[in-house]
């Protein structure tokens, strides 16, 4: 029943593997194996037998993406049972160690978790596991980078306040465009997401304060900040605009950026 459900993906990722590595050479990438995008977790046995059959297809995968418990939405914190996930990512850690071992897949094969930043509730069962098997982990925070940069031009101020407001007043009229390829990993309450005009009123701290991943700001709206967090295709068709506000900002971003990797992720799940 596994292998029914699971081989025939097994062999298109061993396909997709095969003709990345023809071209870039086999050591010149990192390969990551996604199961993430079901409907239910897989289990432990599962989860065995599954790499069972990537280390017999010859993928060398570092990092494997499973489905866990609970809703992992973009840019804000975990919803769901945490000891139901802390549950799971302890057998996960374990499955994986046994099977590095059973099956001579590669030393540094790690749990990857989708959609892991600002997952601020369960990070520390996380670390609490990456401890207890001496493991590493493969956490994605490229969109809480993106969300800090829009952060900083509105703290900057002036051409980087209205950026920021011509992100969002683009955003939101592109609502159904931008958020309908989340619509798994985001719930957005379209009632409580204010009008541009609004926002135009607001002061950078206010923008700011809104979009920031803070639960204890009474101004932080997580409607506000997933919609800013998907609609990153109008930051890309800003083009230059955008980049030389980056570029001006730099010091006001940087610094949010390094505050928000480094003490809202590296320390709380590596360093704890």
């Amino acid at each position: 029943a596994i292998a029914k459900k699971y081989l025939l993906g097994v062999c298109e990722a061993a396909n997709i593997y095969e003709k990345i590595a023809s071209i870039k050479g086999e050591d010149n990438f990192i390969t990551e194996v996604s199961m993430d995008e079901t409907n239910l977790p897989q289990t432990p046995v599962e989860m065995f037998f599954t790499l069972a059959m990537v280390a017999d297809a010859k993928i060398p995968a570092q990092t494997i993406a499973p489905k866990f418990t609970g809703r992992f939405n973009k840019g804000v914190d975990y919803v769901g049972n945490v000891a139901q996930f802390a549950k799971e990512f302890d057998q996960d850690v374990a499955v994986i160690a046994a099977a590095v071992k059973q099956f001579a897949l590669p030393s540094n094969l790690k749990l990857s978790v989708h959609s892991g930043s600002d997952k601020f509730s369960i990070y520390g069962p996380i670390s609490k596991t990456l401890k207890k098997f001496n493991a590493g982990l493969h956490l994605k925070t490229a969109g809480t980078t993106w969300l800090e940069e829009v952060i900083g031009l509105a703290m900057a101020g002036g051409q980087g306040l209205q950026i920021a407001n011509k992100i969002y007043a683009n955003a939101l009229g592109r609502f159904d465009e931008l958020c309908g390829p989340y619509a798994t990993v985001i719930d957005i309450d379209k009632s409580k997401l204010p009008s541009p005009q609004v926002v135009a009123s607001w002061s950078g701290p206010d923008f700011a304060a809104a979009l920031r991943h803070d639960q204890s700001c009474p101004k932080y709206n997580p409607n506000f900040r997933q919609l800013i967090h998907v609609g990153y295709k109008v930051a890309v068709e800003l083009g230059s605009e955008y980049i030389s506000a980056l570029e001006k900002y730099e010091d006001v971003i940087a610094k949010g950026v390094k505050e928000n990797i480094l003490d809202k992720h590296i320390r709380p799940v590596f360093m704890a």
